[in-house]
């Protein structure tokens, strides 16, 4: 039996949210750490619920070792991103702002309750659908 599209995307959001909860909790755990960057999830791609064949790939950038001399950092992990939403840098290099991050947690939040919502919806119209009562 086939999710239908609208489940499968509430599926994947919350996935998503869920991810980022935890990468948002990783940057407040760091916050005084020494050289830390404040991370990100990439946002999921819904182009195939509907139909699309999706974007196309970001680029993989493969670091070489003056590029790590420099500074830069190889990304985590699969859709981890460093955060662009920075304000400011601490003098031993950590970026994460308390405020920042909490206001996060405050949007994944909301966002998470208006998948739930919808997922009720969902699960409502789909128990009338069947002669069940919503």
């Amino acid at each position: 039996m086939n999710t239908p599209p609208i489940l499968a995307g509430i599926r994947e959001r919350m996935q998503n949210l869920s991810e980022r909860q935890r990468v948002v909790a990783t940057n407040i755990a760091n916050s005084e750490t020494p050289g830390y960057k404040a991370r990100e999830v990439s946002e999921p791609n819904f182009a195939s619920l509907v139909g699309g064949s999706g974007m196309i790939a970001a680029p993989r950038v493969q670091l070489t070792d003056r590029m790590k001399s420099l500074g830069a950092i190889q990304p985590i992990g699969t859709g981890l991103i460093l955060d662009k939403d920075i304000t400011e840098t601490k003098p031993d290099g950590n970026n994460v702002t308390l405020e920042n991050q909490l206001l996060k947690m405050g949007e994944i939040q909301a966002d998470f309750t208006a998948m739930t919502g919808l997922y009720r919806k969902q699960m409502s119209m789909l128990k009338t659908a069947v002669g069940g009562r919503g």
